[in-house]
């Protein structure tokens, strides 16, 4: 079933556990995360970033995703992530997500959150949710994570909710988008002050290679959602390697890659506690 942020999160802040977004470029990607989702019994966000679409056009992928999410047996938001400008984000919403994420952590503060208060109007009158961010989500590859000046203080965190309005908030706590170079440090300590003083979901980008006990401790301290993509591509990569040595066809590759996705994402479900959650 097709829902928004609001009904998955607000049970998963209340419990404590997490619930995933898996961004998802291809209908192969798309199949693998559903099934785990039935199949877990748990909540799922699909999405797709405004940064992947030169891999799946909006247009395209939009309804596949949107009538998977409606016949699914589980609840499912599709989500537009790090949504760089109003124009997409619109985009999106016109063509049935069920929420967006608008990324304006890298304009001027003030900026951010007038085009954000924007965004969550419109959205609003959609029936879609909203999550927004502050402080800096960098890129691991370049060493991003270890920049704490770009972390979120709760100053910032408490202002920007109170004017913007958004449904949940996207905080820079150390983890950073893509491959690890070296183990990242979360801010435990940063993350728990942000959740005493806010109401609001708290999410997590750049879970991909985090630790199982980071996952644990983030949860805990008050995240309820988790992004997650390169570890599926690094699962989809994997099947495609196996494929080739086994001489496998391209349609057994195909459904191996999915079976390698899949399991990757009941994985997660499990370490994040939203199995059985539905």
């Amino acid at each position: 079933m097709l829902v928004n942020l609001n009904e998955v999160l607000k049970k998963a802040q209340k419990e404590k556990y997490a619930v995933g977004l898996f961004n998802t470029t291809d209908t192969d990607m798309l199949q693998a995360v559903i099934e785990a989702a039935e199949e877990s019994n748990s909540p799922v966000i699909l999405g797709t970033a405004e940064v992947l679409l030169p891999y799946g056009e909006l247009k395209l992928i939009a309804p596949s995703v949107i009538a998977a999410a409606k016949r699914a047996s589980v609840p499912v938001v599709v989500h537009y992530d790090h949504g760089l400008t109003f124009e997409r984000c619109l985009e999106a919403l016109q063509l049935g997500f069920s929420s967006v994420m608008f990324d304006g952590s890298a304009k001027a503060y003030g900026q951010n959150i007038e085009e954000t208060k924007e965004i969550v109007k419109i959205a609003h009158a959609f029936g879609a949710s909203v999550e927004g961010e502050i402080g800096h989500v960098g890129e691991a590859a370049q060493g991003d994570e270890s920049l704490e000046n770009m972390y979120t203080t709760v100053a910032e965190a408490k202002e920007y909710l109170e004017n913007t309005g958004v449904d949940a908030l996207a905080v820079a706590i150390g983890s950073a988008h893509g491959v690890y170079k070296k183990k990242p440090k979360l801010n435990i300590e940063r993350l728990k002050e942000i959740a005493d003083a806010v109401s609001v979901p708290l999410v997590l980008h750049g879970g991909s290679g985090l630790s199982d006990d980071d996952f644990k401790n983030t949860i805990r301290e008050g995240i309820a959602k988790v992004n997650i993509f390169t570890d599926l591509c690094l699962a989809g990569e994997r099947a495609m390697k196996d494929g080739a040595e086994k001489k496998l066809g391209y349609l057994e590759t195909r459904n191996l890659k999915v079976e390698y996705i899949k399991e990757a994402v009941k994985h997660k479900m499990s370490l994040f506690g939203s199995v059985n959650k539905a």
